[in-house]
């Protein structure tokens, strides 16, 4: 398996410290808002890697971080007259949902950063006994950014350069010592939360967070570090910095980070009023129509969000979804032939010839000499989707290529949509469906369409957000409306009542 390492600018094999496990960190969203779409791309993106190296055969610790205390949490809590944990708390909540309809899978640990303030205490302990970091005036505490030899090694930026002209990471603050340092803690302003600490009352920065979390979670150094290239610099930057410095050990040896997305050809930009949150996309669309075009270019290519890519990507998802729901109608309506005593049922066998092993499934022939109830054709039919799944293998293998895997599914999806008929043995159908379903999943894409919600559920719903919103429950309305709009209805309140519609 070859992945792009941004670190050495080339792809590499991968090769994981522990053999059959992976540790993997993610960088999460600051939890101030509902999450936008540029934010759903790594969450897609490094989700689908971490379903494939599972399906690969590797136990995998997945962690990814909620930046719960922040400047612009802050900032939202004084508008609302709130604490700083209501709004991080309310927004994680918010993102845990739109997650979960985008079918990402929970981390094996989503860490909040104010849960970790002793370790942080610990490691900026450490880096000050080693003369990597200093405490001002102030009591804030900064990251000798100079002290660090290897500076730029991932961004590829040199530190004089930066100095010159590049001021990327420079704050202003006649208490530094030069003016590349970084804040590793910071003394608390009247009315913010804080923590007690050596130095002063206040609160970390927000590099140190991720050091302490990844440390905690996965060890000293780490597999794969992921995340958006806008954080490289100088996020993933000061994080190496600040690790290895303490830790005295490479960091991650695998640094994965996906390209941006633009809004038609433009960068999304609340100014320029092409700013889309995930609840927007899921007014108009199904979230699985979302990862399924998010799915459709290199995570390391630009990505161009636009209705009509949209629709391109809804079409190509409901192909899989109705050969699928195909394949499946057709194995329910099969004759089944005599299952002989100790022989497994068809449906056991065809989970068997999915099953995975550290080397992916095994090869059709071993797997169809399995099964009973398949006719001769229908065994060398099955052997012939043998190429289909080395393609996608093969395009997963080269650096996550999800693109091409897609093509591979297609490929399936137009094989199985001209070998499948009520005239084939349910076994036959059952293996092939187990097949689609097998690779689909590796994409996160689930192929059993959703049960459609009744009229009556929906307006059993609408009446309760209405007697929420005459309580002046605000909270539980908009709750109501937001889990009306995954599942596919919107509300429009006008003076005769309201109206909603399927989308």
């Amino acid at each position: 398996m070859k992945v792009y390492n941004t670190l050495t600018k080339r792809k590499e094999e991968f090769i994981p410290l522990e053999e059959g496990k992976v540790s993997m960190y993610v960088c999460g969203p600051t939890v101030y808002n509902l999450i936008h779409i540029g934010n759903a791309r790594p969450m897609i993106v490094f989700d689908t890697v971490r379903r494939y190296l599972e399906y690969k055969g590797y136990e995998v610790n997945y962690v990814s971080n909620f930046t719960d205390v922040d400047d612009k949490i802050i900032k939202k809590a004084s508008e609302e007259g709130v604490s700083a944990g209501e709004v991080a708390e309310r927004y994680i909540a918010e993102c845990k949902k739109d997650m979960a309809a985008m079918n990402v899978k929970p981390a094996t640990t989503h860490p909040l950063a104010t849960q970790e303030i002793p370790g942080m205490l610990d490691m900026i302990s450490v880096l000050i006994e080693k003369g990597y970091a200093y405490a001002a005036e102030d009591g804030t505490v900064y990251y000798r950014t100079r002290n660090f030899k290897r500076y730029g090694k991932l961004s590829g930026k040199n530190i004089d350069d930066l100095e010159a002209g590049h001021r990327d990471i420079q704050v202003t603050g006649d208490l530094k010592e030069d003016p590349l340092d970084f804040v590793l803690w910071k003394p608390k302003k009247e009315g913010e939360p804080y923590w007690e600490s050596p130095w002063c009352k206040g609160r970390p920065g927000w590099h140190i967070e991720c050091s302490v979390m990844a440390k905690k979670y996965l060890g000293d150094e780490i597999d794969i570090h992921a995340g958006g290239e806008d954080l490289i610099f100088p996020h993933h930057e000061n994080e190496i910095a600040q690790s290895e410095a303490a830790n005295g050990t490479p960091f991650a040896r695998y640094w994965l980070h996906n390209a941006f997305l633009n809004i038609d050809n433009k960068k999304m930009s609340k100014s320029l009023g092409n700013f889309f949150t995930v609840r927007d996309i899921a007014e108009k669309y199904d979230l699985q129509v979302l990862r399924f075009f998010m799915l459709s270019a290199h995570y390391r290519s630009p990505l161009n969000f636009s209705a009509d890519l949209m629709d391109a990507a809804k079409n190509g998802l409901e192909r899989i979804i109705t050969t699928a729901e195909n394949l499946r109608h057709l194995s329910e309506n099969a004759a089944a032939a005599e299952t002989a005593e100790g022989v497994r049922p068809h449906a056991e066998q065809a989970d068997a010839a999915s099953a995975e092993t550290s080397d992916g499934p095994r090869r059709c022939q071993e797997q169809m000499d399995a099964v009973t109830g398949i006719t001769d054709e229908e065994r060398e039919f099955y052997v012939q989707t043998d190429v289909y799944v080395e393609k996608f293998e093969a395009s997963m293998e080269d650096d996550f290529n999800t693109a091409d895997a897609v093509s591979a599914v297609f490929e399936l999806v137009k094989f199985c949509n001209t070998h499948a008929d009520p005239s084939r043995s349910k076994a036959f159908l059952e293996a092939l469906s187990a097949r689609l379903t097998q690779l689909s999943d590796v994409l996160g894409i689930i192929t059993e369409r959703e049960e459609e919600i009744l009229d009556a559920e929906i307006e059993q719903l609408i009446a309760e957000r209405q007697a929420a919103r005459k309580e002046k429950n605000f909270a539980r309305a908009d709750e109501i409306r937001d889990q009306l709009a995954a599942m596919g209805i919107t509300l429009k309140d006008t003076r005769e009542g309201v109206i909603w519609k399927r989308v």
